[in-house]
């Protein structure tokens, strides 16, 4: 990543900005239909479609919908799947959520799966023992994870196999092993210097002595032996059993707090997606304590400007977009949280009339420095979609957080537990303020459109910070600039980094807009002129997977991230 300083960047970004602009027009593929950044052509199917980050994934999906399940079932099949394979990503050490459609009620149902904070730790331990931010790893930075209960919360309300069938093919890729992807290869190594040191960690993931390359067969015996279990015995295997007493053993010999009375007592919870009108299209979310409100709040400021008419790559879209992104994050980081805890004013942040007075705020012509968050009277992850022929469609995304989460991984389980409860704050006045028994602010979001009623699209975006924007982007690339959609998610993308946070950092100076390469020198330089500071980097970019419904033809679209190793694929 090129990072220069502040008082370097005007200096030195003109080059290598033009130099990467122009490498996009050499290097991109022209296609017969279509725009020429987009690497394929859309998958369309009749019966069924999946969508995740690995093509075994999705295919151990479609296995599950051929075999007679649900959409649902086949999107746990596939979850369960990449917690073995995308362990950088996900686990059942981690949480989750989900906007499902059930056709039969014709309606969105929307799923809270994270879990809360340790009932024992309080925020005064953090303080008294000299910290000023929750860790990013170890058993301090640990909460409940809420993923397994995620599985049959869904899987009694709209499953139709059971769960030995449905995880079946991770178990059995557990046992006999499957081939590590390019991507997977890399973020593993990444991850040995920062977690290798926890017990435990080297004997699950580095049984060779380092981490597998590329190519190489990876086997994992004991989530093998996890899945099964659970597979037999139910989520009180997890939540109530030895799983639960190894976890909590564990933990607290290495000096943290999570309890067996922590899992026991977790529970799921169900609510009220809620949505936007964009230019006639409604765009859903799942209320606080996940930031996808933060794509409603961009939307509606975006509404108030004719955006097809600027064009995708031009200075002024990019310059009202990171603006409209800098305002919603502000009232991210005051006013998002668990809303069992503080009364978090969805109603408001998400009006068209609270947006209106927002957008005032904006100056076309200048960057600002920092905004305040409005006044109330009140990092890796995975993203799958699967449909199925009865035209249910589940939008779920799961995450340890950080990459490989904790780093506290429990003997003889064959995962590691997530570090959400580094997203609280520790400083005073927040929403998100830690507390005990308090789920979280979560980065992770699925979303989903519907169009008069019906279902029209399930999606979403990898990449902490980036989902609202990536989310955003999706949407714009389609309703405004008319893309399909594999070319919405193929499109060059933004990236602003350095708003105010719900950790407590405040934004002061702008914050940085990073550039995926194909944006022309002339935009570059534009942004710069507007006081935008600008930098060039490779892969903060979120991945994206999609399946679209159209309802006249009875036929699903799908889409998946071209960065990444993910596939779309239908029968």
């Amino acid at each position: 990543m090129i990072n220069p300083t502040t008082s370097d960047m005007q200096k030195i970004i003109i080059i290598p900005a033009l130099l990467f602009a122009m490498t996009f027009y050499i290097e991109a593929q022209d296609r017969v239909t279509g725009r020429n950044f987009a690497t394929r052509s859309e998958v369309i199917a009749q019966n069924g479609m999946a969508a995740t980050s690995h093509p075994l994934a999705t295919q151990a999906a479609l296995d599950i919908l051929k075999a007679g399940g649900s959409a649902v079932d086949a999107a746990i099949a596939a979850n369960a799947v990449l917690g073995l394979m995308e362990p950088t990503g996900c686990g059942i050490g981690g949480d989750l959520f989900a906007i499902i459609w059930d056709a039969d009620s014709q309606r969105l149902h929307g799923l809270n799966a994270s879990g809360r904070s340790p009932k024992g730790l309080t925020k005064q331990y953090y303080l008294d023992n000299g910290y000023e931010y929750i860790p990013s790893s170890g058993a301090l930075s640990v909460s409940v994870p809420g993923t397994v209960d995620g599985w049959f919360e869904m899987h009694n309300k709209f499953g139709k196999l059971d769960m030995e069938a449905i995880l079946r093919p991770a178990i059995d890729y557990s046992r006999k092993g499957f081939p590590v992807t390019e991507l997977i290869a890399h973020e593993l190594d990444r991850s040995v210097g920062r977690l290798a040191h926890f017990p435990n960690f080297r004997e699950t993931y580095m049984p060779e002595g380092r981490m597998p390359a590329k190519g190489e067969i990876f086997r994992n015996p004991y989530l093998a032996d996890t899945y099964e279990t659970i597979a037999r015995e139910g989520r009180d295997a997890f939540y109530k059993g030895e799983i639960a007493r190894t976890i909590e053993r564990y933990i607290k010999e290495n000096g943290g707090f999570l309890s067996y009375e922590d899992m026991a007592s977790h529970t799921s919870q169900w609510v009220d997606p809620v949505s936007t009108n964009y230019r006639g299209y409604d765009v859903w979310q799942l209320p606080p304590n996940g930031q996808g409100i933060a794509v409603l709040q961009i939307l509606n400021i975006l509404e108030g400007y004719d955006i097809a008419s600027m064009g995708l790559y031009s200075a002024e879209y990019l310059h009202t977009f990171v603006e409209a992104k800098k305002l919603a994050f502000e009232d991210r980081a005051h006013y998002y949280a668990d809303m069992d805890f503080s009364p978090v004013p969805v109603k408001t942040l998400i009006s068209k009339e609270y947006s209106d007075e927002r957008r005032k705020l904006i100056n076309p012509d200048r960057a600002a420095r920092r905004y305040d968050p409005g006044i109330m009277e009140t990092p890796s992850t995975i993203y799958l979609t699967v449909a199925d022929k009865e035209g249910n469609m589940v939008s779920l995304i799961q995450s340890n957080y950080r990459g490989m989460g904790s780093g506290m991984t429990p003997p003889g389980l064959g995962f590691v537990i997530q570090n959400r409860g580094e997203g609280f704050t520790l400083k005073p006045g927040y929403f998100n303020t830690y507390e005990p028994g308090k789920r979280p602010f979560h980065t992770i979001i699925p979303g989903f459109i519907t169009k008069d009623g019906l279902p029209f699209m399930s999606f979403g975006v990898m990449g902490g910070a980036m989902q609202p924007q990536g989310h955003a982007q999706i949407v714009v690339n389609m309703i405004d600039f008319g893309m399909n959609l594999q070319e919405a998610g193929d499109a060059p993308r933004i990236q602003h980094s350095g708003s105010s946070e719900p950790t407590g950092q405040r934004m002061t100076d702008g914050g940085v807009v990073m550039l995926e390469s194909g944006f022309p020198y002339e935009t570059i330089r534009a942004l710069i002129e507007k006081g935008h500071r600008v930098q060039w980097a490779v892969g903060p970019y979120g991945g994206y997977q999609a399946i679209m419904r159209d309802n006249l033809n009875n036929v699903y679209y799908g889409a998946s991230e071209s960065r990444k190793d993910g596939q779309a694929a239908g029968f």
